[in-house]
């Protein structure tokens, strides 16, 4: 006999359901079980990933701990308890096993893959459609990221383009491109990182929408509120987020004043079409390249809420609660990992006032 529909299907009741298991989702089931609540039973941790460690796991090899922004603990277990303080392996071997770790270590029995289509209103409950099973849930916070969103631009002349085109997320090594001309468009962290690799080992351009901005001087505890303050008044008037970069601006560090001394760092402004064979200017100026690599950046995956009608005609979604985690048009979701909780160190956060700010919801009706 086939499987019934989704539709037909009876759905496992919870209080809680937590999509996704990378910074974000981990902390926030951390601290729904330091509530009190059962993992597997008052909530259920979904992750569509095969194995722990989010997005970490798909990360370019040499992205190492020495190269990689802070991985900040997790609530109740110490990073370096388990990375031995090695900064040479990568953090698609380190963060993974110590996600894996932390799982074990509070059983948090997350069920994965499970891959979650839609999530619909049912009155006084959600139900939540996935190809592991049917959750009724009081509740949800959502922790998918956007690593399953990459963003592409369009341009004209995109699908006439003979080279290859490529986004972040597809990278593995710059030996990849050895004897081709790469044209980097974006002016991100990861945009800056694999400028400086690609460029050791064959022909480079760089194009940015907007002149990027370094950062001199530390980036202070006082700089770090300011930027995610700056992200979180967007989206508590409902807009986009924004990129975390347009804030905090590019830390200059050895790496990419080694670059600026090749002459890697020569920044052109962004093409207006794409050719057969490259790229061309209003102005008539062409360049001919053999890859396009675009490094710009990820949107929130959250198709699978669109059934609940949460955007606002500016196309974000406006936050309330104490960190801007609560969606205030259904104050029984919250976004985590979203906005100003986008980092690793805001995710852990935004883990803790989700899970106490959900359940006071649930348990009261204020909040």
């Amino acid at each position: 006999m086939s499987d019934p529909s989704p539709a037909l299907r009876v759905a496992l009741k919870t209080r809680v359901v937590v999509i996704g298991a990378g910074q974000a989702g981990l902390s926030s089931a951390y601290h729904l079980r330091q509530m009190g609540l059962t993992p597997g039973r008052d909530f259920i941790v979904l992750d569509q990933a095969p194995a722990p460690g989010g997005a970490w796991q798909y990360r370019w090899p040499s992205l190492t701990l020495s190269t990689v922004n802070r991985v900040h603990d997790l609530p109740g277990l110490s990073f370096a308890e388990l990375a031995g303080g090695d900064d040479s392996v990568q953090a698609a071997v380190a963060v993974p096993r110590y996600f894996a770790a932390y799982e074990e270590r509070f059983g948090l029995n997350v069920l994965r893959p499970a891959s979650v289509s839609v999530v619909c209103d049912r009155g006084a409950r959600l139900r939540i459609e996935s190809d592991r099973g049917v959750f009724s849930a009081e509740g949800l916070i959502n922790a998918t990221g956007t690593w399953e969103k990459p963003f592409i631009p369009e341009y004209p002349g995109a699908d006439l383009f003979a080279g290859r085109q490529l986004h972040t997320r597809d990278y593995k090594t710059a030996q990849d491109f050895v004897g081709q001309h790469v044209l980097l468009v974006g002016g991100g962290i990861s945009a800056i990182q694999l400028l400086d690799e690609i460029s050791q080992v064959t022909q480079t351009s760089w194009v940015t929408r907007t002149p990027p901005r370094f950062r001199t001087g530390p980036f202070d505890q006082d700089a770090g509120r300011a930027a995610v303050a700056l992200v979180e008044e967007r989206v508590r008037q409902g807009l986009p987020p924004g990129s975390v970069v347009s804030v905090t601006g590019l830390p200059v560090t050895p790496a990419i004043e080694a670059a600026r001394a090749r002459g890697v760092l020569d920044r052109q402004p962004m093409f207006d079409e794409i050719t057969a064979s490259g790229v061309r200017w209003a102005d008539g100026r062409i360049l001919d390249v053999d890859v396009i690599l675009w490094c710009t950046g990820f949107r929130s995956a959250l198709d699978h809420l669109a059934p609940l009608q949460l955007r606002e005609p500016s196309g974000g979604i406006v936050m309330s609660g104490r960190l801007a985690t609560q969606v205030e048009r259904d104050k029984r979701i919250h976004l985590v990992g979203y906005g100003p909780s986008a980092s690793t160190i805001g995710a852990n956060r935004a883990g803790s006032a989700a899970a106490k700010e959900l359940m006071a919801f649930l348990d009261t009706g204020i909040g």
